[in-house]
């Protein structure tokens, strides 16, 4: 038997790419994701409302509600908490984004 090495932390986008707050959707090894920043804090996500399975954005990189606070899904109007990826209101209340483990060094975001 040999061992299998641990995948390598893979850099999705540098931190600069980001206002702050906002947000860039990305695809991303076959996977349709997006990244939030608020401050110093990056939250990646699958771009997958849990309500109806579809994307989240109706124009490019629009992840966010006019606040810049919250999530928003642009087809029924669902809000999700940034950090925890909660539905907070909306059809899928109680309900959560998929979340993707991420950090940010040297600059950049990058994936676990």
């Amino acid at each position: 038997m040999t061992a299998e090495s641990p995948t390598p932390p893979i850099a999705l986008c540098r931190l600069d790419d980001l206002g702050d707050p906002g947000s860039k959707g990305f695809l991303f090894q076959g996977r349709s994701l997006f990244a939030i920043r608020q401050g110093q804090q990056i939250f990646v996500y699958e771009n997958r409302c849990p309500h109806r399975g579809i994307p989240l954005e109706w124009t490019p990189d629009s992840f966010l509600d006019n606040s810049g606070r919250l999530i928003q899904c642009a087809t029924h109007g669902a809000l999700f908490l940034p950090d925890s990826g909660e539905c907070v209101s909306g059809p899928c209340s109680g309900e959560y984004l998929q979340q993707v483990a991420c950090n940010i060094r040297d600059g950049q975001v990058w994936l676990d």
